[in-house]
């Protein structure tokens, strides 16, 4: 994967309101979340300490808690929130058209 190279990978109403789903980018899992006021985050979707599905977890307007161990990442940064020391590469993402554009 080249850097700043934007991909269209699925529409907006694939993903319902307070929710995310994974999306497969050249085989990296990406998690797309669409926030409560419509806005957009994508994050890896593998957590890092036991390899926890992202898209699955509870998510607010700034943090995902893996749905495994807890474990609670910074939803613009990738950062972990909860203590620990890992974090997830966070990408830019934005709606374009109904569609989900990723740049990776």
């Amino acid at each position: 994967m080249s850097s700043g190279v934007r991909i269209d990978i699925g529409r907006i109403d694939e993903i319902p309101v307070g929710e995310g789903r994974t999306f497969a980018i050249d085989g990296t899992q990406i998690a797309v979340f669409r926030l409560r006021d419509e806005s957009l985050r994508a994050i890896d979707a593998v957590c890092p300490h036991k390899g926890g599905p992202l898209a699955d977890g509870l998510a607010d307007d700034r943090v995902i808690v893996c749905p495994l161990h807890n474990h609670t990442f910074d939803l613009c940064t990738g950062t972990e929130v909860s203590g620990a020391r890992m974090s997830v590469r966070s990408y830019p993402v934005e709606a374009v058209d109904g569609n989900i554009r990723v740049t990776l």
